[in-house]
């Protein structure tokens, strides 16, 4: 396990009109910038056996508490948490480092961050990998409508946007225990969850499997969002239609060299289509579920330093 006590100290930066806190590790002057993106309800904290392997490995390591999450700012609009302002953030991070591009590491909703900044910005993109979430499908109907009709009002991507509030409060009324329930490995197989899933984990008394951090570890996730409340990062999710529409009109095809890593027990499921999307992609899978990169920490550092090497030598 990790002591948190070896996790780079932050900085506050002020980027796109908020102030993220920061947490960065390796020499910015050698170049190679790396930034990795956290998912929900995550914390810079996530990345924290990644980052000494890419330091090792010669990155400057960039690793943000995206706007909602940890000590960055939390807007009040709802809208201030669309693709436009999450990628916008990223891109000012940039010109901050001085970087042109650099490489995008996301993990589930940060992976929708790394997605669409390779749609939204190609040309601060040099490559990007990602975990858990694969690239999503545009489709005809907007992506909580779509929801809706096929999963109903009470799936809790739907619930979210339909019952502001709701959710936010219960998740808030039980932080540790949702947390120390959310984040489990080696669950048993049961029938795919389309309710008040959230709202259900906070509410459970008796976790099932097994815990994939130390009580030292989930204190860091567990004061985060004590402290920050889960409104803001719960604001990513109200903001799928109007990322939809945002989208309308950008070309749905990522060029970029891309690496796609599943976890094969996760209740995501794979995208069979992806490379008619993302031409460039190379895919891995491991043997657990969606916390990969925290659940399989040797093997995600090795499918990614492996993968970055071949990109060196193409």
């Amino acid at each position: 396990m990790f002591n948190p006590d070896d996790f780079p100290k932050p900085s506050l930066i002020s980027v796109n009109g908020v102030e993220l806190e920061v947490f960065e590790a390796g020499q910015q002057n050698a170049g190679n910038p790396i930034v990795l993106c956290h998912g929900w309800p995550e914390h810079a904290f996530s990345w924290r056996y990644q980052i000494p392997a890419l330091v090792a490995a010669g990155y400057h390591v960039i690793v943000p508490n995206q706007r909602g999450y940890g000590n960055s700012f939390s807007p009040t609009d709802v809208t201030a948490y669309d693709v436009e302002h999450l990628t916008g953030d990223l891109v000012a991070l940039l010109d901050h480092y001085g970087y042109e591009k650099a490489t995008f590491v996301g993990h589930d909703w940060g992976a929708m961050v790394v997605w669409g900044m390779a749609l939204l910005h190609p040309n601060r993109v040099h490559k990007l990998i990602n975990l858990a979430l694969p690239y999503q499908e545009r489709g005809d109907i907007p992506w909580i409508e779509f929801m809706e009709q096929i999963l109903g009002g009470d799936y809790y991507f739907v619930h979210f946007n339909r019952q502001p509030g709701v959710a936010d409060a219960v998740l808030e009324e039980n932080t540790a225990q949702f947390l120390r329930n959310m984040f489990r490995k080696n669950i048993p197989p049961a029938p795919p969850e389309t309710g008040m899933a959230m709202i259900n984990l906070a509410k459970a008394v008796q976790p099932l499997g097994d815990p994939i951090m130390s009580e030292s570890e989930l204190d860091v996730f567990v004061s985060a969002f004590e402290a920050s409340g889960f409104t803001g990062s719960i604001n990513w999710y109200r903001n799928l239609d109007r990322n939809w529409h945002i989208l309308a009109d950008v070309n749905p095809i990522i060029q970029h060299p891309a690496l796609m890593i599943y976890g094969d027990r996760d209740i995501i499921p794979k995208f069979e289509r992806l490379s008619e999307f993302v031409p460039n992609v190379d895919l891995v899978s491991l043997d657990c579920g969606h916390w990969i990169q925290q659940e399989k920490p040797e093997e995600t550092n090795q499918a990614i330093l492996n993968w970055l090497e071949q990109q060196s030598r193409a």
